[in-house]
């Protein structure tokens, strides 16, 4: 297991019931990391440095997960992401950049959704749009998730990463039926694109877990992929999409390759220069 870096700062904040745990590493502008389902924020530990050499990043434990205790209510989406744009307001940013993977990527759109004004950028990182964008095997197994699967889980990364930081680690069952209860929601992903008035960017891996039409299609919705960007970048939409190669749903969230996407994006760089811009010629 990769050795976790010394936060600058840390701490818990308590919104509506659950006590989120938050760290604070490096300097630079403020971006907000949220990690994904059955995870804690130390799975980014690997790309930890290559964010914090620019960037001042703050990670927190979502509900139930990590360091963050599960409690009684239910793991909900919707209801996560309005707690955490109250965390980030609590901690005093006024304006935040920010990226989720997975199932942190729904929280952080729903962050953004509901906090526009506290979003400046937004990089979703293998996120749907909706419920019906995974593969349909993807969603049975899903719905497999209950405390019923505890055992089976046990020594896989997911339980030894639980089971290192919670605050009570036999919460484990417990944890995988509140998730369980959550994903067979029909509407559990189901997002309000067109509310994202942020620049958005969307990031996924070849071999990721949801259809490649869906993927089209939510980008089609932030207004991209529906002509040529043109000669000189004239019509080349705000929003981003980006399909990496040779990257799964399991690997793409500690990828330099992401990393290296996202912070351009993030930083508001271009990929390149036009070829109108070139002064080289063929001869």
């Amino acid at each position: 297991m990769t050795q976790a870096m010394d936060p600058a700062a840390s701490g818990h904040v308590e919104i509506n019931g659950v006590d989120y745990h938050y760290q604070i590493h490096g300097e630079g502008e403020p971006l907000l990391l949220l990690h994904g389902g059955l995870g804690t924020l130390d799975m980014f530990v690997p790309i930890l440095p290559s964010l914090t050499a620019t960037r001042q990043v703050v990670a927190i434990d979502m509900h139930g997960h990590g360091r963050t205790p599960l409690g009684d209510r239910a793991i909900n989406l919707v209801e996560m992401g309005g707690d955490l744009g109250r965390v980030i307001d609590t901690l005093g940013y006024e304006q935040i950049d920010v990226m989720g993977y997975s199932m942190g990527g729904g929280v952080a759109a729903q962050i953004a959704v509901q906090n526009p004004d506290l979003v400046r950028r937004l990089v979703l990182v293998s996120t749907p749009a909706a419920k019906d964008g995974f593969y349909p095997d993807i969603v049975n197994q899903m719905h497999q998730i209950s405390a019923q699967v505890a055992d089976a889980m046990r020594g896989t990364p997911m339980h030894e990463a639980y089971a290192a930081v919670a605050p009570v680690a036999d919460d484990f069952p417990r944890l995988l039926d509140a998730l369980g209860d959550m994903v067979r929601r029909p509407d559990v992903y189901e997002l309000e694109v067109e509310k994202l008035t942020m620049p958005v960017m969307l990031i996924y891996g070849d071999g990721d877990m949801f259809r490649l039409e869906h993927v089209v299609e939510f980008y089609k919705r932030l207004g991209g992929g529906r002509g040529d960007a043109g000669w000189m970048r004239e019509n080349m939409p705000t929003n981003r999409l980006a399909i990496l190669p040779d990257l799964t749903h399991y690997e793409v969230f500690m990828s330099p390759v992401m990393v290296e996407t996202a912070l351009r994006f993030l930083d508001g760089a271009n990929s390149g220069p036009a070829w109108s811009q070139s002064e080289q010629t063929v001869r």
